[in-house]
C-alpha cells in the first residue's frame, strides 16, 4: 500500500524566488535561511518519494475572493506555475498524479470534507518555491505532486482544530491506497508575519518556537486556539501555520523530529523549516 514516509513545514515569501533567481544564498542576508536546507534535501535524496502532497494557501492566481473554496485538491496530469506580479521565474510545469489525486478526493469527501476538485490548477509562489527549495539541483521537480489548497484568506477560514482533523483524513486516504508509493506531505506558510496594518512587521518568536516545540511533543496543542487568537498570536498572515498542522496531522504512527531551522527575519516574516520522519 502506499505510505506517508514524512514530512516538511516550510515558509514561501516571495522574495525567497529572487533570490534564489539572483544567487543570493550565500548573501549573510538570506545564508541563514538557505543553510537551513541541506539535510532536508539530503533526506530526500535518500528516502526518494514518489508523490508529494504540498498543503499550501493560494494568494489569488487560482482563486480569488469572489470564489474562495475552503479546502481544494488538484486532480490534474500537470500544474502550471504563472507570474503573479512578484517578479520570480516561473518554473517548468509540476507532474500530477490524477489516479491518487482522485483516490484523496473520493476519500476526504467520505470523510465529510466538502472539496472543490480542481481538474486545471494554477500554482502560485507557495507551492512552487518550497518544491525549488527541497530540489534546488533539478531543473523540474522530481516527483509527481498534489497541490492541497487551504483558505487563509478570507472569512469564514477553517479552524486550527479542523485542519488537524483533515490531515488525518489525507493519512487515511494514502494508507488506503493499494499501490506501493512512497509519500511526502510538504506543509508551506508562515511563520508568525503581518504585512500590514498598525501591526506590520510584527513577529513572535517565543510563540513560534513553543509552537514548533508542540509539532513534536504535543502536535494537537494549537487547535486549542480560535483562528483569531493564532492571528493574535502571530500576526495577520501567521494563521498560515494552519498548514503546518495539516501536515501534522498526516503524519502517522510514531512521528521523529529529523531536523528544523528558525530564522527572524526574512522579507519581514519569521521564516521556519522542519523535517519528520514517520517510523
Amino acid at each position: 500500500m502506499a505510505k506517508i514516509v514524512g514530512g516538511i513545514t516550510t515558509s514561501h515569501v516571495p522574495a525567497i524566488g529572487r533570490a534564489i533567481a539572483q544567487n543570493l544564498q550565500q548573501d549573510p542576508y538570506w545564508k541563514p535561511f538557505f543553510d537551513g536546507f541541506p539535510p532536508v534535501q539530503k533526506w530526500l535524496d535518500e528516502v526518494k518519494p514518489d508523490v508529494a502532497i504540498v498543503i499550501y494557501n493560494d494568494h489569488g492566481l487560482n482563486f480569488f475572493l469572489d470564489k474562495l473554496p475552503t479546502f481544494a485538491v488538484g486532480a490534474a496530469a500537470q500544474y502550471h506555475n504563472a507570474d503573479e506580479g512578484w517578479g520570480i521565474p516561473t518554473l517548468p510545469p509540476f507532474a500530477g498524479d490524477a489516479e491518487l489525486s482522485w483516490q484523496l478526493i473520493n476519500s476526504l469527501v467520505a470523510d465529510e470534507f466538502d472539496i472543490t476538485t480542481c481538474q486545471e490548477m494554477l500554482v502560485d509562489h507557495a507551492f512552487s518555491l518550497p518544491m525549488k527549495l527541497l530540489w534546488p539541483e533539478q531543473d523540474r521537480c522530481p516527483v509527481r505532486t498534489i497541490p492541497v489548497c487551504i483558505n487563509t484568506v478570507q472569512y469564514p477560514l477553517p479552524s486550527a482544530a479542523r485542519c488537524y482533523k483533515l490531515g488525518e483524513a489525507i493519512a487515511r486516504a494514502v494508507a488506503s491506497w493499494p499501490e506501493e508509493l512512497k509519500v511526502v506531505v510538504i506543509g508551506t506558510g508562515g511563520l508568525s508575519h503581518q504585512l500590514d496594518g498598525e501591526r506590520a512587521g510584527f513577529i513572535n518568536k517565543a510563540f513560534d518556537l513553543q509552537f514548533m516545540d508542540s509539532l513534536t511533543a504535543a502536535p494537537k496543542w494549537a487547535t486549542q486556539y480560535s483562528n483569531e487568537e493564532l492571528v493574535e498570536q502571530t500576526g495577520t498572515q501567521g494563521v498560515e501555520l494552519l498548514m503546518w498542522l495539516t501536515t501534522r496531522g498526516a503524519l502517522p504512527g510514531k512521528v521523529v523530529e529529523l531536523h528544523r531551522n528558525y530564522h527572524i527575519p526574512i522579507s519581514n516574516t519569521a521564516a521556519g523549516l522542519m523535517l519528520f520522519e514517520c517510523r
